[in-house]
């Protein structure tokens, strides 16, 4: 009778699953099928949006890791949810970015931290269903389990209850972006011609294999598989993006360069060249400039398609600093110096700025760019107001007929002057501008340099400038607080 009982439920929650329409091998959920599709299963489930480029980018990879899976005759099975139609359930699940990807194994629910592809998909879905690290007990068991990655880890332990075995499946629980195996087999080792106590990452480019060959620790390893782990010239994608920004290298090399280019090979296996020489300091990446999706990071630096083969170097942990080569060349004498006079500091970072327009001053709004900023804005007879703007900001076109009537009113002023910059196009070594619009107020006499954070009318403005930067100024710590929640925002948002 009980047997019967549990065949009558498995049959039930199986039936549940076939009932659900699928997409392309995904199942598709809403608020009437929703509970009873994740009670009790291993699913992950995308919560997204129709007009979310993210999310367009995901699908094929999503739908081929449900497809992929479903061949494998998996407990595991994805799901989506569309989050601008079932919004009940989008904030039942505290959905606040596109996409949001959560997993549902035996009631629990875990934040997807995985990459953008099917085999990532897959790889982080077996870690978190699975072992640390696969068994390999044969040689035809450990070749398929080489073949069947772009990257995985092997360690060879006799004793695989001994502390280095311990640490090594520690390590492995940790990172879910990887595939683990471990062997205690003898012939195994003797196939792949390591020795018993090794861990050797295998890999499906440059050289092949690496071996780790320091003292054994949790960090060390951590920092051993991350460096190997990447090709030495790394083609920036949807699906690279996270490990190339999140990676612990933070000094970037890039090729803007375009694939459908004559000499696209050999000028990629020259910067692979030099790559090779500063492997774990700088990570080299090359960008196709003929994608579409790659205007807007051309457009962070200033560049245009013809102007492609061309470098720039840029250091995350320095507010994004920039740096352009002082050569258009990319020999390999070129890339090497290139590299060489950023990091031994004798190349200035690059800062973006347009010429400055002959009409710049003749509109009540005075048109500022980086080469006339610091002239304009620090002039100390004047309290200078600036916008810093982008030309896709909707709250900038919401504020330009407001600003153009604050520029009005004060145009006879010779003691205020209204201006604006573009600064997607325009930088400044003593600003940086996270968000659009930003406002700022240059008092005259002393220079400083007060922000606004006030209503966005022109009685607020009027009453911030009038005041001399004290109605409507933000407060420092206002500020930090702000930015820390823009910054937790944009994680969310960037969670995939």
């Amino acid at each position: 009778m009980f047997i019967r009982l549990i065949a009558a439920a498995l049959c039930l929650v199986l039936s549940l699953a076939d009932d659900i329409k699928r997409d392309d091998g995904v199942l598709v959920l809403n608020k009437d099928n929703f509970d009873s599709a994740v009670k009790g299963k291993n699913i992950l489930v995308e919560f997204y949006a129709p007009w979310c480029g993210h999310c367009k980018a995901l699908a094929p990879e999503y739908a081929k890791a449900a497809q992929k899976l479903q061949e494998e005759k998996s407990d595991i099975e994805l799901a989506k949810v569309d989050a601008t139609e079932e919004t009940t359930l989008a904030e039942k699940h505290d959905v606040r970015g596109y996409p949001t990807i959560k997993f549902f194994r035996d009631g629990k629910v875990i934040e997807y931290t995985g990459g953008r592809t099917a085999e990532d998909i897959i790889r982080w879905l077996k870690k978190k269903t699975g072992p640390p690290a696969i068994d390999l007990a044969t040689v035809d068991a450990a070749k398929a389990f080489i073949d069947g990655s772009e990257v995985v880890i092997i360690g060879f332990f006799k004793d695989q209850s001994s502390i280095e075995a311990k640490t090594y499946k520690d390590v492995a629980s940790d990172m879910d972006d990887f595939v683990f195996g471990i062997t205690s087999d003898a012939s195994v080792m003797s196939e792949l011609k390591v020795k018993e106590g090794n861990i050797v990452l295998f890999k499906k480019f440059d050289e092949g294999r690496n071996e780790f060959d320091q003292k054994l620790t949790e960090d060390g390893l951590k920092k051993f598989i991350k460096y190997n782990s990447l090709p030495l010239v790394v083609e920036f994608t949807h699906e690279t993006a996270q490990k190339i920004f999140g990676g612990d290298i933070k000094a970037h090399n890039l090729l803007f360069i375009s694939k459908s280019s004559p000499d696209f090979e050999s000028k990629v296996e020259t910067f692979r060249k030099v790559a090779k020489q500063f492997k774990n300091k700088v990570l080299f990446v090359f960008i196709n400039v003929d994608e579409e999706d790659h205007e807007r990071i051309m457009e962070f630096f200033g560049l245009k398609r013809d102007e492609a083969p061309t470098m720039r170097l840029i250091k995350l942990a320095e507010e994004m600093t920039k740096y352009k080569p002082e050569t258009t060349e990319t020999t390999e004498d070129d890339i090497r110096n290139f590299v060489n006079g950023v990091l031994e500091g004798k190349i200035k970072m690059h800062l973006l700025s347009e010429d400055i327009p002959e009409d710049w001053d003749k509109e009540p709004v005075k048109v500022l760019v980086g080469k006339n900023f610091d002239e304009v804005a620090f002039d100390k007879s004047k309290n200078v107001l600036v916008e810093f703007y982008a030309p896709w900001c909707g709250h900038c076109k919401q504020l330009a007929p407001i600003y153009d009537q604050l520029g009005q009113k004060y145009k006879e002023r010779n003691d205020i002057l209204i201006a604006k910059m573009d600064a997607t196009t325009n930088e400044l070594e003593h600003t940086k501008i996270a968000s659009f619009p930003t406002i700022k107020l240059y008092k005259k006499d002393t220079n400083e340099v007060v922000d606004y954070n006030g209503e966005r009318t022109l009685e607020g403005l009027t009453k911030f400038i009038e005041s001399g930067g004290v109605d409507g100024a933000a407060f420092k710590e206002e500020e930090e607080d702000e930015e820390e929640e823009k910054d937790d925002e944009q994680a969310k948002r960037d969670e995939l």
